[in-house]
């Protein structure tokens, strides 16, 4: 599994659910000019996915503000994606989820993104932050069992916009309204120096 940090986002048609409909020919390339988070996890109907997908949603207004849109992928198929979201949060489901819900039955888009898990099927939690050229400017991977932080994802979306808007970058746990730097050594010398 290598980085694709760097490189265009790899292009798919798919299958996906929004707001409760099948659409057939789902793209990323309908989010040009936009930012667009595209996450993997595993499974419908599992356990930590839920927490996530809701997670999300939950901040899915945040994301708007920044015009990113936000959209989820897994191996089962589009059926599946329905059939969770009509199950209530309170039951496991994932109801009241509004983002899409990209269905990868063959599997090639998370092969195609480096998350299938060799010999399992499935996904590993896979983040991709891809800018509004369509190019992917950050990725991260966790395991099974470790949850993401969609702060995290702000904070790292919030420090996208700022360098493409200033041209300065964003050090070590740098929020909104924190100090940022020049990218030269004068740079970082004045920013260790305040």
């Amino acid at each position: 599994m290598g980085t694709l940090v760097g490189q265009p986002a790899p292009e798919f048609t798919e299958k996906a659910i929004i707001s409760e409909n099948i659409v057939s020919d789902f793209s990323l390339k309908n989010y040009l000019g936009q930012y667009v988070v595209f996450f993997f996890y595993p499974l419908d109907f599992t356990f930590v996915c839920p927490t996530e997908l809701h997670a999300f949603q939950e901040q899915l207004e945040e994301f708007e503000k920044r015009n990113a849109q936000v959209v989820a992928c897994s191996v089962d198929s589009s059926y599946s994606h329905l059939a969770w979201l009509n199950t209530p949060k309170n039951k496991g489901g994932i109801e009241g989820i509004d983002y899409p819900l990209v269905a990868d039955l063959n599997k090639t888009i998370a092969k195609s993104y480096g998350v299938l898990m060799p010999g399992e099927g499935i996904a590993y939690r896979g983040l991709f932050l891809i800018d509004r050229q369509g190019v992917i400017r950050h990725q991260v991977v966790n395991d099974l069992p470790l949850g993401r932080s969609v702060n995290e994802v702000l904070r790292t979306l919030d420090a996208l916009i700022y360098f493409e808007q200033h041209g300065h970058v964003c050090p070590a746990n740098w929020h909104t309204g924190k100090p940022s730097m020049q990218p030269t050594q004068e740079g970082l010398i004045s920013y260790f120096s305040n």
